[in-house]
């Protein structure tokens, strides 16, 4: 979410402006005062001394701005504990340093350096270590699914190529692999299948370790307490869930769902000048990983769901079924801010469907996640944290698999304490 610096009062108490250009290897640093003034010539450094520096030179007087890269939050880390302000800059935003003829570090050190004296930096949001924590284990989760895909692809390619009739559904499962391996092929093809098994079940081992670890997150703070809300929703799961926890972060960063709708990237792009004025395509300015998350909620959501797959075929008479996906997407991002923001159950949650994804939830966790609940005690709390689903004493879905009553609930809350 990008916000402008646009008081002058705030900015004109500070001494000094300063700038960092960070690279892989090196960072350069320079600074302005209030006149606009050189105070601190633009010099190198290797990124390595950069924390000594900062704490001999830098003061409560100074305010410093960094541009967005790979590496920005341990700088700024760094960097806020001693300065008096740290303002993150967004690279895309900053027109005057990406449109500029000429282009050096020294350069786009200055010009980032009176962008922010003059309260015109456009500024990202600074996530704290939980959110970056679950933004790197989501986006580590997403690099493994690729390659698990394309070590998938490649067998599949294989076995294409040699004309092979594979098993039904799942040719290369564990149940099958021994089948694979005693396949009639050169002793090459027959190693790169032998690898590409192994590969295969290293990867998959992975991912689970790494779903594991999502599921233990899902009931630890900051996270345990939005968790509820949104698997409520259909098409959501523990990863879709904790997708869009890592992206979105606080929820109340967003006084409303337009906003949201915005950093996700989903809202439709605007021309309106004179007497024209069209719309376009959605603009996917945001976090791309949300984006994702949502249209896959969507697909899901629509053969679940009586309700959206009513208004994804209203949607789909008029326009493509990607536009539509994307649109039931963008409404469901609308709901998610809703049930975030007002912290209440969805107004079209089908409390069989909510049970059936907590029990699926809890079988995901051990006891200690759970609290001491049992499967059974810890969707019907679900259940009560939502304020549905008093009625029903069994879920449907899963065979008339019975749950708790309230009184046992409340019985096993006390007994705990």
């Amino acid at each position: 979410m990008i916000v402008a610096m646009t008081d002058p009062k705030k900015s004109s108490t500070f001494e000094r402006y300063l700038a960092i250009d960070a690279h892989k290897h090196y960072v350069v640093v320079g600074g302005l005062n209030a006149q606009l003034e050189i105070v601190l010539p633009a010099h190198r450094m290797d990124i390595e001394r950069y924390s000594q520096w900062a704490k001999e030179n830098l003061t409560q007087q100074d305010c410093l701005v960094i541009e967005a890269s790979t590496n920005t939050w341990d700088l700024y880390d760094i960097t806020a504990a001693v300065a008096g302000k740290v303002v993150v800059a967004h690279p895309l935003t900053v027109k005057l340093i990406a449109n500029a003829r000429v282009k050096t570090d020294k350069q786009d050190v200055f010009r980032l350096v009176r962008l922010l004296a003059g309260g015109l930096i456009p500024e990202v949001w600074v996530p704290p270590e939980p959110v970056r924590e679950l933004r790197t284990l989501v986006a580590h989760r997403r690099r493994l699914i690729q390659m698990r895909t394309m070590t998938r692809n490649r067998l599949h390619s294989l076995a294409h190529r040699h004309n092979l009739s594979l098993p039904e559904g799942g040719a290369f499962a564990d149940k099958n692999q021994d089948l694979c391996k005693s396949l009639s092929l050169s002793p090459v093809e027959k190693l790169r299948l032998q690898q590409n098994l192994a590969l295969l079940e290293f990867l998959e081992l992975e991912v689970k370790a790494v779903d594991a670890e999502l599921a233990r997150l899902s009931c630890c703070d900051p996270w345990k307490e939005a968790f509820p809300y949104l698997v409520q929703l259909p098409g959501f799961g523990l990863i879709v869930v904790m997708t869009i926890l890592s992206a979105v972060g606080d929820i109340q960063r967003f006084p409303t769902s337009k906003q949201l709708v915005g950093y996700s990237g989903l809202g439709a792009s605007l021309h309106q000048s004179g007497e024209t004025n069209y719309s376009g395509h959605i603009t996917k300015q945001g976090r791309k990983e949300l984006r994702y998350a949502l249209v896959e909620a969507a697909w899901v959501a629509i053969t679940s769901s009586p309700y959206w797959r009513e208004q994804y075929q209203k949607l789909s008479h008029r326009m493509s079924a990607n536009k539509a996906i994307v649109a039931i997407a963008r409404r469901l991002l609308v709901a998610v801010w809703h049930v975030l923001t007002e912290r209440a159950a969805d107004r079209r949650a089908d409390p069989d469907m909510v049970a059936s994804k907590l029990m699926i939830w809890s079988w995901k966790l051990n006891d200690a996640q759970r609290g001491g609940l049992t499967s059974r005690q810890f969707v019907r709390y679900g259940l009560m944290r939502l304020k549905i689903g008093q009625e029903i004493d069994c879920i449907k879905r899963q065979g008339n698999r019975p749950i708790a009553s309230v009184e046992e609930v409340l019985g096993a809350c006390l007994n705990s304490i």
